[in-house]
């Protein structure tokens, strides 16, 4: 159910800001500069960096591999570069598109460019040439564009701007010298200078991360208080309170755990590349409270030697919260053993926000469950002539909520049905409303007739334990439409065959569901945000 009392949820968001630590002891001229921040801001995605800035100006507020940033000194390079923005030569810009990893150079250039209303498009750190060309031709067609990005992906940039020279070129990190165009430089040079405040909220661009095409980019202005009560009544973050952030930030769950952290004037610790133990010493030298990764980043952490791992404890850990793809029940299992009762699993879509949250508790009683929906959000699950279908039966997730985004840049929009949006995964909800997600709706395998999800069946393939990993898809098949193809990665030392993994799906599930084709990998390949590339396991499919 929704806040629909408006004195009520007005009360219940107190009551929540106050026990996160969020609303505390100060001085009302305090609280008037932070409201004042915030309003200068539009009270936009970033509102929360200017606010901590008033708030806490002298604490960390960010800690990257060059060292560290008060909360001050960011709001005041924010201000730097976006005057910087403004006094480019060929004037301010429409669209900001930035290609970076996890470091300052992101922070002030999302701040910066939110201060002077240009939108920000969150580019994939994985893009090749073809696909960013493409992605930045849309997002910036009749508008004024200029690309930030890592001097790591200069080759990249270089081909997608072959038909767009005129294009800035900014560098955000760099580990040589001789650039003509580097943030640093533009803040050192505009060094106190403040910028033309907006009129307009800015919007963030995020690209989906669709299983064909190109990704689309949806739009989110933000400023829902709702959001930040949702997520406090369910996972234990602290205002003030140190947190690791090493999911990428240009994706939606990563970005969205830097947003809040800054909101909750929280000191944000990151890396530029995911390196487990490492993260594990983040944590543990830090005292971090909060960790946010993607699932695979755990699956890297307890893959470490048990040596390793002794020599971290994690004790500080209040949450280790996770998004972005499925994650195993084994290891989520295997972490909250070795560092406590942390994982808070959270079910999010780039079009819908959160919606749904799964606790520690939840996660001990159904290691692979998605959660119970988020407050202010209803879930339903339709079947294919949009009738809800009954406890444990399996359908499409429809998903309403206050956090769904204003649309794509297309001008295309999702399916809805009722106020609700298709999430575009398919799954159920169990009889303590805990929500189970099957798969993508467009990754169900149609063999012989029947209908398969691939995650049954990868599900009961990790079952086995000799295996470690597994993905499964369709091939095209004559005879039967589709046929089933997995891929596994086994555990070290393990004998078991494709024979034997077959034999094992037989005498599990139904005969339609054995793969045809089994075929054992060292990994599994994926993308940045560790979801499981299923173009790339394509290429080998054997079509004989």
């Amino acid at each position: 159910m929704g806040i629909t009392d408006p004195i009520t949820g007005t009360v219940g968001l107190l009551s929540t800001l106050t026990r996160a630590g969020l609303i505390a002891p100060m001085r009302p001229d305090k609280y008037l500069r932070i409201v004042g921040a915030m309003q200068r801001e539009n009270m936009a995605v970033t509102s929360g960096f200017a606010a901590a800035a008033q708030r806490c100006g002298d604490r960390a507020g960010l800690i990257d591999e060059i060292g560290i940033l008060t909360w001050r000194q960011i709001d005041r390079r924010a201000d730097a570069l976006a005057a910087a923005l403004q006094a480019l030569p060929g004037g301010q810009p429409d669209v900001v598109a930035l290609m970076a990893r996890n470091h300052r150079g992101f922070v002030d250039t999302l701040i910066a460019a939110n201060r002077i209303g240009a939108d920000v498009l969150l580019l994939n750190t994985s893009f090749a040439g073809p696909a960013l060309a493409e992605v930045v031709a849309r997002e910036g067609e009749g508008r004024s564009l200029v690309l930030i990005y890592d001097d790591e992906f200069s080759d990249t940039v270089d081909r997608a701007l072959e038909g767009r020279p005129e294009t800035p070129r900014i560098v955000a990190w760099t580990d040589t010298d001789g650039h003509e165009l580097t943030v640093e430089q533009l803040i050192d040079a505009h060094a106190g200078q403040e910028p033309r405040r907006a009129t307009e909220r800015s919007r963030t661009i995020l690209l989906t991360s669709g299983t064909t095409g190109t990704p689309k980019g949806a739009t989110h202005s933000g400023g829902d208080p709702g959001v930040l009560k949702s997520i406090l009544d369910r996972t234990p973050w602290r205002a003030e309170q140190p947190v690791v952030v090493v999911a990428p930030m240009f994706h939606a769950w990563g970005f969205s755990q830097l947003v809040f952290a800054a909101s909750m004037a929280c000191t944000v610790i990151t890396r530029r590349k995911f390196d487990p133990e490492a993260t594990l010493d983040l944590v543990d030298r830090h005292r971090a409270t909060g960790l946010c990764v993607v699932p695979v980043m755990f699956d890297r952490i307890m893959e470490l030697p048990d040596e390793v791992l002794d020599r971290y404890s994690g004790r500080s850990l209040r949450f280790a919260a996770a998004s972005g793809s499925r994650m195993r029940p084994d290891v989520v299992i295997r972490f909250m053993d070795r560092f406590g009762d942390v994982i808070y699993n959270n079910y999010n879509a780039t079009e819908a926000g959160m919606i749904a949250t799964a606790t520690p508790r939840d996660l001990r009683a159904a290691p692979d469950t998605a959660g119970r929906p988020a407050e202010g959000t209803e879930i339903r699950i339709l079947d294919g002539d949009l009738h809800e279908v009954p406890t444990g039966e399996t359908g499409a997730i429809y998903v309403r909520n206050k956090t769904q985004f204003d649309g794509y840049t297309s001008g295309a929009t999702k399916d809805f049905h009722d106020g609700f949006m298709s999430s575009g995964d398919v799954g159920y909800l169990d009889e303590d409303g805990r929500l189970f997600v099957v798969g993508r709706d467009d990754e169900m395998i149609v063999s012989g007739g029947e209908n398969v999800y691939p995650i049954e069946v990868e599900k009961t393939l990790t079952a086995h334990p000799d295996v470690a990993e597994a993905a499964v898809l369709g091939a095209d098949d004559e005879k039967f439409g589709q046929r089933l193809v997995a891929f596994v990665v086994l555990t070290p030392g393990a004998a078991a065959t494709p024979d034997s993994l077959k034999q094992h799906v037989r005498d599990n599930l139904a005969n339609y569901k054995v793969p045809r084709q089994i075929t054992i990998l060292d990994e599994l390949p994926r993308s940045i945000t560790g979801k499981i590339s299923r173009k790339e396991l394509q290429d080998h499919i054997d079509h004989d």
